[in-house]
């Protein structure tokens, strides 16, 4: 586990780095107590609002990390220094979700046994937030915020990321129109988030006049992506809808350019934001679009007003802020504005006033309507390093 402790006056205590410490010794494996209600009826009546973030820091997603914390770390020095969420000052953890699932899972059971967290928050896969939450479930609010492929209705589990209808849909739609792209070859990580997600996409497709020409999942973490190319290759798409993530993004896309198909085939992909394109380079970047709600380059008061607080804290070398990193601080701005409608941070009144609430932050103004994020959505194209939108919807 990370502690920052907490987060006052614009500065980390202690400052200025993260502290690295290991889950105290326990006397053995990761809890199986019987689940404790007396120990959840206390939660709250500490003073300070203690919100473990599991945010991935090893494997393919782990380069997220760096902009996450960063992110996370931005929100909470500026609720703080405004007097924290119904006057309960922030003390921020954050807790690696990267690695097997069942062993994020056991930090997390012992983060709710032990560390006395109030609140769960992170930008981690899927797949973990199905295992996380099966723990939180009636017990803590869990506040889940990147890109996802929908359909969260779990009791307490609020999902404040972008999902296919509002994000893919619209870019398809518009890649056939103004592109003329009709073959479709689908390549996705081996996980939940790619599987529900293609479902979809692949109605989207077809409502466009197209056709899937291929599909294929790639186990999380495979960096050689010469088989991949040639089925693509032979199936001659117009288009390549890359749903990996993190790094695999990353080799999948150099690999991509390296190969020459970049100058013939158009890319649109799901979870390729300002990190991932710097680790892509800008070699390999040809005609490759990229869906989101958030690019760092949204030409607007309030993400302007974002990345100066951004580079004003972390210096201008500082990781690049993109959709996932940045939903961090998201997750916080709407944790605060879900508390203080509710009048309340416990489970029950948070959850139902975080299932239709308006709340604003450098995306702008995020709907959340029956627990889906509704938000303006943002095609982008790729230019070298950086982003050029060409169309918002």
């Amino acid at each position: 586990m990370l502690s920052t402790g907490s987060v006052t006056a614009g500065r980390c205590s202690p400052p200025p780095s993260l502290l690295f410490r290991s889950p105290p010794e326990r006397g053995g494996p990761p809890s199986t107590a019987p689940f404790d209600p007396d120990r959840f009826a206390r939660r709250g009546r500490h003073n300070k609002l203690r919100i473990g973030n599991f945010i991935t820091f090893s494997g393919s997603p782990g380069i997220w990390g760096p902009a996450a914390t960063n992110s996370a770390l931005l929100a909470v020095s500026e609720i703080n220094r405004r007097g924290g969420i119904l006057g309960r000052e922030i003390e921020l953890s954050f807790y690696d979700s990267g690695g097997p699932v069942d062993e994020v899972a056991a930090r997390a059971r012992d983060a709710l046994d032990f560390d006395d967290i109030d609140v769960v928050m992170g930008s981690h896969i899927s797949a973990v937030r199905l295992a996380l939450r099966r723990l939180t479930r009636g017990r803590i609010p869990y506040v889940y915020t990147p890109v996802y492929e929908g359909g969260e209705r779990t009791p307490g589990v609020m999902a404040i990321g972008e999902t296919p209808h509002s994000q893919t849909r619209p870019a398809i739609h518009w890649l056939a129109e103004n592109k003329g792209a009709k073959r479709w070859y689908l390549i996705g990580s081996d996980y939940v988030w790619p599987w529900q997600s293609h479902r979809s996409t692949k109605t989207y497709i077809t409502e466009a006049g197209g056709q899937v020409v291929g599909e294929e999942f790639v186990p999380v973490g495979e960096d050689d992506h010469e088989a991949h190319l040639a089925r693509i290759r032979a199936a001659r798409p117009d288009v390549v809808l890359i749903s990996l993530i993190g790094t695999d993004c990353i080799t999948f896309n150099r690999a991509f350019g390296e190969s020459g198909l970049a100058a013939t085939t158009l890319r649109l992909a799901g979870a390729v934001d300002e990190t991932v394109l710097l680790g892509i380079g800008a070699d390999n970047t040809e005609n490759l679009y990229s869906a989101s709600g958030y690019f760092s380059c949204i030409g607007s008061d309030a993400n302007d007003a974002f990345m100066s607080r951004y580079t004003a804290m972390f210096g201008t070398e500082a990781p690049p802020v993109g959709s996932v990193g940045q939903s961090n601080y998201e997750g916080l701005r709407f944790l605060k504005a879900a508390a203080e409608r509710a009048g309340s941070l416990a489970l029950h009144p948070l959850a139902t006033t975080g299932r239709n609430i308006v709340y604003s932050g450098p995306r702008g103004d995020v709907a959340i309507r029956h627990g889906r994020a509704a938000m303006a959505m943002h095609l982008a194209e790729a230019d070298g390093l950086d982003f050029k939108i060409i169309r918002t919807f």
